[in-house]
């Protein structure tokens, strides 16, 4: 496979630097993207980075994950009209080693292949470095003129934000150096990075050229947005995140599975791994029946499966077909807590005490808690068959609700027609 014939593909490249595509020809080559260690967890937004370093790795070359440690002390400029918060060693030893388990799950790191990826922590060659040291050395290589003329650097000095402190404004040759550190150490002669990123990459290239000599190179995809233009892996309730105790693999499938017809066409090339054909052929078939949401399917399976597993792909579905679909009552029952009061998030919500169990349900649903309006609404709708309760019809208004009625040990689903669904904890 060629690495930049396969990301142009998928709509990945934004820029890439003269000589890049030939040196990928000629040899197996090292290229590293830094990730921004501010959690211990990735989200979605991380996503678009650790694809290509997984398309790099299948492309037979060796990709280097940099953890900035050291530059994550900093924050970066790029986009950013405020300073960041800078984070202690210990936090960020921390969340390297989360980020590192998250991405061994999706690139190799542990073969004997000559491609194995590595994970480096810049702090690492960085924490030792003396100021005067990194004034002498690196400092006296790019001028204050070539700093200037950078767009991060531009928009900061004409009045975006709160102007730009000389931490950040050293932010740049911090990542330049960084580059260097890994071209004379690992051999590595590419940076990867997303189209923001091009100012901060090129000094890289720029100080590698400068002070040893060599040539390197650089490659940026496009920042992914949606479809209205609207930033790409927000939602009302934040990120979207990879780790399941921030973001479940319900709600992560749920995410994918409600994107719009246009976002899913670029998000199946760039989040999974399907071919070229495979990905054209599920777009025509979306086409003719947007309706059916084959593309947002598909999306949700491959994305959920790679990034939680098999297992959790089909519990999310299973979750889904119990407010959407045809579901069982064992389905609802194999539901965990979490979940299932996620699945419900937003219907109307009842409490009743314990004491309520072995009442008749028409006296629970109608007096103990206000579900319907009155005992007599609720005997018609038992009568034309329009009540569950636990996904299972109620034949008998006078039936006993027990404690063996109970979902996840505290819950009663009671659900009005197909779509009109009443959640009840007892306490």
């Amino acid at each position: 496979m060629n690495f930049v014939e396969e990301l142009e593909w998928r709509g990945m490249i934004h820029d890439i630097m003269p000589g890049a595509k030939e040196q990928l020809e000629k040899e197996m080559t090292t290229a590293y993207l830094g990730i921004d260690p501010t959690a211990d967890s990735l989200h979605i937004g991380h996503l678009v980075g650790v694809m290509i370093l997984k398309h790099f790795q299948r492309c037979g070359h060796r990709p280097i994950a940099l953890v900035g440690g050291a530059t994550g002390m900093i924050g970066d400029p790029s986009g950013k009209s405020q300073e960041r918060n800078l984070l202690d060693e210990q936090t960020l030893r921390h969340n390297q080693e989360a980020i590192k388990a998250q991405l061994s799950k999706l690139i190799d790191f542990d073969s004997d292949a000559p491609n194995a990826a590595l994970l480096v922590n810049n702090y690492d060659w960085m924490k030792d470095f003396t100021f005067l040291d990194f004034a002498r050395d690196i400092g006296k290589m790019i001028t204050v003129n070539y700093m200037m003329a950078k767009d991060s650097v531009k928009k900061r000095f004409n009045g975006e934000g709160d102007g730009m402190s000389f931490t950040e404004f050293t932010y740049q040759l911090l990542q330049g150096y960084d580059f260097l550190h890994l071209y004379e150490t690992l051999g590595c002669k590419v940076q990867l990075g997303g189209s923001d990123q091009w100012g901060n990459i090129t000094t890289g290239t720029e100080l590698i050229r400068r002070k040893l000599g060599g040539e390197a190179y650089a490659i940026t995809c496009p920042l992914i947005k949606k479809a209205d233009g609207t930033k790409f892996g927000k939602t009302e309730s934040g990120n979207v995140w990879l780790d399941a105790r921030y973001t479940s693999p319900y709600k992560f499938y749920q995410f994918w599975l409600n994107v719009s017809d246009d976002d899913a066409k670029s998000y199946i090339r760039i989040f999974t791994l399907l071919d070229r054909e495979t990905v054209e052929s599920l777009i025509a078939e979306h086409e003719e029946a947007p309706h059916l949401r084959v593309l947002q399917k598909r999306l949700a399976k491959e994305v959920t499966t790679m990034i939680h597993s098999a297992e959790e792909y089909e519990k999310a579905v299973a979750a889904s077909n119990i407010l959407f679909g045809q579901a069982t009552a064992e389905a609802l029952h194999a539901l965990d807590e979490q979940t299932l009061l996620q699945v419900f998030d937003g219907v109307p919500q009842f409490t009743v005490s314990k004491e309520a169990l072995g009442c008749p349900f028409i006296e629970l649903v109608a007096e103990r808690c206000n579900v319907f309006a009155s005992k007599g609404e609720t005997r018609k709708l038992v009568q034309g068959g329009g009540i569950s309760l636990n996904k299972e019809k109620v034949a008998d208004p006078m039936r006993a609700v027990t404690e063996e009625d109970l979902t996840a040990g505290k819950y009663l689903l009671v659900q009005k027609g197909k779509k009109n669904y009443y959640l009840i904890t007892v306490e």
